[in-house]
């Protein structure tokens, strides 16, 4: 038996030749060629091979951050189109009101907006294990103009409670829409009966497209027809109900410090979803599927949101014509 050690770049192969009879050098020669030869082959093989599973790790991560990205989109996407949509009407609104009546026209509906606003948040800390230091519902007259606040501390340790930045800031949304919902069933049932029945047979969810302005627009026009009757017409209730929508409508839209605050918990949630994914991909679980399932419950959010949406734009139509007949007054 005799051995020879063939090297190179990358590594070495100990060659072991068995004979019985005597061979000659160029024997050897030609057997070490052929021999390196193959080697390099195998190399380039290995190269190509390291080089997809490094190509298919990328993809792999890219795809499981793109899954991430639509999972968390549908479970919290329509809640935050709606909040910016509620801000952006209000912010139009109480602008009006301001030119036309001072800030007396926004103090008018803060009395019951503010309250809710504030107990949105306060709500919200509790649910998510925040600890809350001070909470003012409603200060008038304050230097600074703030009509209320929740102050509240977390464990930044804690992953729970840094994704509950994300829905203590939207609290505001979910006490108002909550708060709504209540009116209507307290104070107008048999509107809510109508709307409530009508919801369940006709609103539905299936994808975020252009079918969500479908949704919206359905939805609107079932609390339309159901509410605004001649038999609410004559009914005290009813304006009651108008006066605390309004209200609501007016103060439901978050601060720039509650946008700050779901920003970094909308970064944890995202977090947390790409960990599950990864967890999920390893498991061979289709976690896409899964979420889809829950968003669901994005036909009532959409529905609900519209009785938001309709007085929130309706207050926005008061306060252009008030500022509109000071005008014309004035002149």
């Amino acid at each position: 038996m005799k051995t020879l050690v063939v090297s190179n770049e990358r590594q070495s192969i100990r060659i072991v030749f068995f004979w019985l009879g005597n061979y000659h050098d160029h024997d050897v020669r030609i057997c070490c060629f052929m021999l390196y030869n193959d080697v390099n082959y195998f190399e380039e093989k290995c190269t190509t091979i390291e080089r997809n599973q490094k190509m298919n790790i990328i993809l792999s991560f890219l795809h499981t951050l793109l899954i991430s990205f639509l999972e968390m989109f549908y479970l919290v996407g329509v809640i935050i189109v709606i909040g910016f949509i509620l801000g952006a009407l209000e912010r139009l609104s109480n602008s009006y009101l301001v030119r036309t009546f001072g800030s007396r026209g926004v103090m008018v509906t803060a009395w019951i907006g503010t309250p809710i606003h504030e107990i949105g948040h306060l709500l919200q800390c509790f649910i998510w294990g925040h600890r809350v230091s001070r909470v003012r519902l409603l200060q008038l007259n304050h230097p600074s103009g703030i009509l209320g606040f929740v102050e509240h501390h977390y464990n930044p340790n804690s992953m729970y409670q840094q994704v509950g930045n994300f829905f203590i800031g939207l609290g505001p949304i979910f006490s108002g829409i909550g708060s709504l919902i209540l009116g209507m069933y307290l104070l107008v049932p048999a509107s809510f009966l109508a709307f409530k029945t009508e919801l369940q047979q006709r609103i539905k969810f299936e994808r975020l497209d252009v079918t969500v302005l479908k949704t919206i627009g359905e939805s609107v026009s079932v609390i339309c027809k159901n509410l605004f009757t001649l038999e609410n017409l004559i009914n005290p209730l009813f304006w009651i109900f108008l006066v605390i929508a309004f209200s609501i409508s007016s103060h439901i839209a978050l601060s720039t410090s509650d946008i700050r605050g779901s920003a970094r918990g909308l970064s944890m949630l995202f977090f947390v979803l790409f960990l599950f994914n990864i967890i999920s991909r390893l498991l061979n679980w289709d976690t896409y599927e899964m979420i889809f399932k829950l968003t669901g419950y994005n036909a009532y959010v959409l529905a609900f949101g519209s009785i938001a949406l309709l007085f929130s734009f309706i207050t926005l139509l008061i306060s252009i014509l008030l500022f509109n007949a000071k005008r014309l007054l004035v002149r």
